[in-house]
Parts: structure tokens; sequence; C-alpha cells
């Protein structure tokens, strides 16, 4: 009896330090996210006026989704590009990064050099490093996209597509997945690590015995890694559709930005929101099918 007291004891005074920690992280998320999400939507149902003692907030039901929707002429371009730029991104970097990810998993010189290699480009893409390393052009590289920065109309991918006789939106798929290969792998960097880390995870007696039976590569691929990897797919899954939801380069949030930053707060919150739900609805129904799918497949 006495020893169960004691490890209860144990128990809440490591759970009262566990909550010690976290007390500043709870805080900082109250107050740098929840409460301006909850800001955002009010603005998103009001009509906002900036005047020299702050702001004057009209609640006026949902005129700013009615004006979005109805009356402005370049929200549904914006809209319906970065729903087709999320959709056609989001396989790509998976498969880019799993595959970088088992190639980077094996044992052969220089693969810690690599790996590190492939992380840079998370570092480099912080707003300071950017904008020294692009000081000297004439661009704004959270406007455009690093394919354009580094081809410089080096590569005509067009010509590529014609020469290989391809029509049709096959042709349109491949031409803007190529022009945009530098943007995809510099948005592999997290993936790959995530994957990596579900990769040394596998057992080592699994491929043992599977190469005891005689399987191939391509079989102990689609029956042991990618099975073990489900989970780890649909964190990096997540993960991914977030960053392109949020990502600068988006149509859309780079031109709700730019409305911003001239006052106007309200139709962009709407804006926003509307992009979020549109993009959150695809998120939960894309899990949802991977799970049922996939996931309870292989379990």
């Amino acid at each position: 009896m006495k020893k169960a007291k004691k490890n209860r004891g144990i128990s809440e005074l490591k759970s009262r330090y566990g909550y010690l920690f976290t007390t500043h992280w709870i805080i900082g998320i109250i107050i740098f996210f929840a409460l301006p999400l909850i800001q955002s939507v009010i603005f998103s149902f009001s009509k906002i006026e900036i005047v020299g003692g702050g702001i004057n907030m009209d609640f006026i039901g949902t005129e700013n989704y009615r004006q979005i929707l109805f009356a402005d002429a370049n929200y549904e371009n914006w809209l319906s590009s970065s729903i087709t730029s999320y959709l056609y991104s989001l396989p790509i970097i998976i498969l880019l990064s799993m595959s970088l990810a088992l190639i980077l998993n094996q044992n052969f010189r220089g693969r810690l050099f690599f790996r590190a290699l492939y992380f840079l480009p998370v570092i480099i893409s912080t707003g300071a490093v950017i904008n020294l390393i692009f000081r000297t052009t004439s661009n704004d590289m959270s406007n455009i996209g690093v394919s354009d920065a580094y081809s410089a109309n080096m590569i005509s991918v067009d010509d590529i597509v014609r020469l290989l006789d391809i029509q049709g939106e096959a042709a349109k798929y491949i031409t803007v997945t190529i022009s945009k290969i530098f943007d995809l792998v510099w948005s592999c960097g997290i993936q790959i690590v995530l994957f990596l880390a579900g990769l040394q995870s596998v057992p080592s007696s699994f491929y043992e015995a599977s190469r005891v039976e005689g399987a191939t590569k391509w079989e102990e691929f689609w029956f042991i890694t990618f099975p073990m990897l489900s989970r780890v797919t649909v964190l990096v899954m997540i993960f991914t559709m977030v960053e392109l939801i949020t990502s600068e380069r988006t149509t859309l949030i780079r031109n709700v930005y730019s409305m911003m930053r001239t006052g106007n707060y309200d139709e962009t919150s709407a804006m926003i929101w509307f992009y979020f739900l549109i993009c959150g609805g695809i998120m939960a129904v894309i899990v949802f099918l991977f799970n049922r799918f996939v996931t309870k497949r292989y379990e």
C-alpha cells in the first residue's frame, strides 16, 4: 500500500512539473493565436473602419462573404488557383520526400552530408536568410517561386512537353510540375526528416525474414515499409497540407496580405476563412479516405 501511494505521489509530481513547463506555451497560444483567431472571425462578419483612436466595428452578418463570392471579380480566380496548386503539389511532395527518404536511409558513404543538404532549404527559407541571399535581385522572393529564381528562363518546359508529344490536361499538369520542381524539392525538408524517423523505427528483423523468404525490394516496400509508414504518412500529409495552405507563395494568401496592408481587414478576413474552410474540408476528406482505404487495410 505504501509503495502504491509512493508511486502515485511521484506520478502526481511529474504531472505538476509537466503542467508547469507547458504553462508558458499555453499562455502564448492563448494570447498570440487563440485571441487573434477569434478576432479574425469577428472581423469577417463586421464592417471595419480605421480611425485615429483605433477601429470602428459594425456587425453586418454575412455581407462580406456575399461580397467576395458574388461581387469580387478576382476572388474566384485566386481561390481556384490556390486550391489547384494545393491539390497538385500535395501528392508530388509526399512521393518525392518519401523517395528521397528511402534513398537517404540506405547505408552509403556521405549519407549524413546529403541528409543535411536536403534539410538546408528549411534553414535557408527563414525570412532573414532568404532576404540576405536575394537582396541583389529585383524580385521579392516571397512573391515568386524558387524555380523562377534559379532557372531564370534557362529551361523551356513547354519545349520538353511538346517534344514528348503530350497533350490535354496531362500536358498542363506535367508543365506545372516540372516548372515548379525546385519549389517542390525546396518544400520536402521536414517531410524527409519525418519519413527517415519512420524508416528507422522499422525493425530490421522484418527485412531479414523477408530476404530469407526470397522477397524482392518491391515486395519489401509494399508489404513492410509502406504499411509501417502509414501513420507517419498521415502526419506528413497533414503537415504538408497546412504548409501549402498557409504558404505566402499561394496566390490567394499573397493577394490577401497585400490588401491587408491597405487597412482592409473585414473582406480579407472573410476571404481567408472561406479559403480555410474549403481547404480544411478537402484535408478532412483526404485523411479520412487514406485512413479508411490504406491504414485500416494494413492494420
